[in-house]
């Protein structure tokens, strides 16, 4: 990525792949909706139907639910990941520095005052929530304020103030809830062929069934692992978008450059934070990405990479 990226294309494309990714996610929940309510139907007639009506309940359902679910998510889901973070809001007065910082750079970015919060803890880290700009929180930690320069904390708080104009925070609620639904779906599909095989142990099933069978087994085990790879794809790239968009609003690379190297070091967990919340922060507080950790696992790019192509944009 070079200096003269077009940021406006980036996050319009950004906002496009991750529509994308949404009506694949939901479309494969459904496909194994249809799959299992095919598999039920077979098992109740003993033939495999050419179109299963109980199939088609069944994803109509589950495309129901994943709308549904993310609808609640996007309502609670920030109120409940600042409460289990332990976020308390604060005041000017309480953090001058870092409330002079989130009104610049909310300037810069033509974004309202995200409301600010700090996490009382001694680890090194940051991140951003809300389902709509203007209703946007920036949270930091106490042994960030006390760790990081003036320079290097607005590059942090430019990133997530990213996160908050590039609309990643609604995004990232909607797409780990359409990859849970997959998963619970997928597990459901397992049980439910365990079932139908104990119930047709003293009879002979059609071969239709069986082909159903092997073809929801396939799917049930490989579709989690295909949306989680998609969801973690996506997450990575809004790092590096949101590491990009940093250097627009302060333009000044150093900052977060050196910003990442003290967080690669010091990031750590905490109480609060969990393996449904790691990819919200500025780095993984759990598990940080390392050559030993699998690259389509990884909720975040490499630190030394990020640094890399950070400063591309200041050459």
């Amino acid at each position: 990525m070079s200096a003269t990226t077009d940021f406006v294309a980036a996050q319009a494309e950004n906002r496009r792949n991750t529509m994308v990714l949404l009506a694949v996610l939901t479309l494969l929940a459904g496909g194994i909706g249809y799959l299992v309510g095919a598999l039920l139907e077979t098992e109740s007639s003993g033939s495999l139907p050419a179109v299963s009506q109980v199939g088609i309940a069944a994803a109509g359902l589950m495309a129901a639910v994943s709308i549904g679910w993310s609808a609640i998510s996007l309502a609670v889901g920030d109120k409940m990941v600042l409460s289990m973070a332990g976020a308390k809001v604060i005041e000017k007065q309480d953090a001058p520095q870092l409330y002079n910082v989130v009104e610049e750079i909310a300037i810069a970015a033509g974004v309202p005052m995200p409301r600010v919060m700090v996490v009382e803890t001694d680890a090194l880290n940051a991140f951003a929530t809300g389902n709509k700009v203007g209703s946007g929180t920036i949270a930091v930690t106490r042994g960030l304020l006390n760790s990081l320069n003036r320079d290097e904390l607005q590059g942090v708080v430019a990133h997530e103030m990213a996160h908050l104009a590039n609309l990643d925070t609604r995004y990232m609620v909607v797409v780990g809830v359409t990859v849970g639904l997959i998963a619970l779906v997928c597990d459901m599909a397992l049980r439910t062929m365990n079932m139908g095989r104990m119930r047709s142990d003293d009879r002979k099933g059609s071969s239709g069934g069986g082909i159903l069978v092997i073809v929801l087994l396939v799917v049930a085990i490989l579709a989690p692992l295909a949306a989680k790879a998609v969801q973690m794809a996506v997450s990575r790239q809004r790092e590096y978008l949101a590491d990009a968009t940093s250097v627009r609003f302060t333009r000044n690379p150093n900052g977060l450059i050196s910003a990442l190297g003290k967080l690669a070091e010091k990031a750590a967990p905490f109480p609060g934070v969990s393996r449904a919340t790691q990819h919200l922060f500025i780095v993984n507080p759990i598990n940080q990405f390392t050559s030993k950790t699998p690259a389509l696992l990884a909720t975040h790019p490499d630190i030394e990479d990020r640094i890399a192509r950070l400063r591309t944009l200041g050459s």
